[in-house]
């Protein structure tokens, strides 16, 4: 039987920060597909490769959030049932997930590859990537199935409290994509084509080991295939919790797709520039990302047992926690991106375009260690619907007329561009903590009118 591990007891620090440590590795090998397809092709290609390389993967990495938001109303439902006992309802959340996300597989499959070449256009990808953009992205795009079925898995082993056994499945992934690349871009020159052949076949390798994990180890609740079917409760829960985060992680990621936009726009070596920045951007944000990720984990199955102070402590530790790491991003980031830059290209000028706009994001560093935590225990908590406000706030009414705003400065500056986005988690920030505040008042007058029924009851 597969093991689940019980956060509502004991104690909390040390076993957040052990759930969290294989979350934030398996995420740097997940992200390696992406950062591994540019650094190669930049080796072994041109500066058009990779600009069709870095556009080509932010839009799936578009497609992958909405998916990946989505499936955590999976989790948050998962925890929930287990951190309550209830081992047959378990068993019919994720047959209802598999449900839903089959359908979501056929629809994103055909729409990707159908409209790749009028979504490069809209991504102003320069003429010179235009066509090994397209090719990139419909690649990518009919690997769909895969993207879509590790996040299921993913979601139902974060459900569970395993987040090793997803670390296991990602690094060997990450190793194939790491030999693809090599053969198909380094010695057969297949540039953007074969870094796409590279991940999806490598994404394909993470799906197959994690069945044959669930096949051998089994899951500690009630599943079989009468189970996979449209459960009208849950299958409504699931889209509850989960459609909020998709669509505020599908805006969000569109609000990035503008400002690359906003970078294709500026120039072959601005594109590039931004798109090697956004790669080593996905490696400094991983640390509050996967605390977003375990306290979601942590705090849904708290929520289910009705243990809020142990929530409000995990809160907190997570935040401190993330902050000391921001810190030291923040002086990697801001101080030496040139030479993180220089990894992913070998032109001088993208590399300094490429520093001048990760400095923005060496200052959002030390915001995102205090929001994502923060979205993280809403999500846990299933207050989903903020947590998608939130995010459409920071993102439209923020990132994207400040970035275009700033794009019209001169002497334009990427920097000054980048420099939208700490300004969008600043918002957020304050949102999230006087929505905190509301959420521990309603709390506190539950907890209140629980205890005065109580003690009715007895006299």
């Amino acid at each position: 039987m597969s093991k689940m591990s019980n956060f509502t007891e004991g104690k909390i620090f040390s076993p957040l920060l052990k759930f969290t440590i294989p979350i934030l590795v398996a995420s740097f090998l997940q992200t390696m597909y992406g950062a591994i397809d540019l650094l190669i092709v930049g080796q072994f290609g041109t500066t058009a490769d990779v600009s069709a390389v870095s556009t080509g993967s932010q839009v799936m990495l578009t497609v992958t959030a909405v998916i990946t938001g989505l499936s955590m109303g999976l989790t948050i439902l998962i925890g929930q049932k287990l951190g309550e006992g209830k081992s047959k309802e378990t068993g019919d959340v994720m047959g209802s997930g598999i449900s839903i996300f089959a359908v979501i597989t056929i629809i994103t499959t055909l729409l990707m590859v159908v409209f790749a070449s009028p979504i490069s256009t809209f991504m102003h990808a320069p003429k010179e990537a235009f066509d090994s953009t397209v090719i990139y992205t419909q690649i990518c795009s009919a690997g769909s199935i895969f993207i879509v079925a590790y996040n299921i898995i993913g979601g139902v082993f974060r459900g569970l409290g395993d987040s090793k056994t997803p670390l296991i499945t990602v690094a060997i992934a990450c190793v194939v994509n790491i030999i693809g690349d090599l053969i198909f871009v380094g010695v057969f020159k297949m540039a953007a084509t074969g870094a796409a052949l590279a991940t999806v076949i490598a994404q394909a390798v993470s799906v197959i080991l994690s069945l044959v994990i669930i096949k051998k180890r089994g899951l500690p609740f009630e599943f079989s295939r009468e189970s996979i079917k449209f459960h009208k409760e849950h299958t409504s829960k699931i889209i509850k919790f989960g459609a909020p985060i998709a669509l505020q992680d599908g805006l969000v990621f569109l609000s990035f797709l503008v400002i690359m936009i906003i970078g294709n726009s500026l120039g072959i070596v601005a594109s590039a520039g931004i798109g090697v920045a956004e790669k080593l951007v996905g490696f400094i944000m991983l640390i509050p990302s996967s605390f977003s990720k375990s306290v979601s984990t942590f705090v849904a199955q708290n929520y289910g047992a009705k243990e809020y102070v142990r929530i409000k402590k995990a809160l907190l530790y997570s935040i401190g926690a993330s902050l000391c790491c921001g810190v030291v991003m923040f002086y990697i980031s801001f101080f030496h991106g040139n030479l993180l830059s220089g990894m992913f290209s070998k032109d001088p000028d993208v590399i300094l375009a490429s520093w001048d706009y990760m400095k923005a994001y060496g200052i959002d560093c030390l915001l995102t260690a205090i929001m994502f935590c923060m979205v993280g225990y809403f999500t846990g908590c299933g207050k989903t619907t903020f947590v998608m406000i939130q995010g459409i706030v920071g993102a439209f009414l923020v990132r994207i007329p400040v970035s275009y705003a700033m794009s019209k400065v001169l002497p334009v500056s990427l920097f000054k561009v980048g420099l939208a986005t700490p300004a969008s988690t600043l918002v957020q920030i304050v949102l999230c903590v006087i929505y905190y505040v509301i959420c521990l008042k309603k709390i506190e007058k539950e907890k209140t009118s629980t205890d005065i029924s109580s003690q009715l009851q007895e006299a």
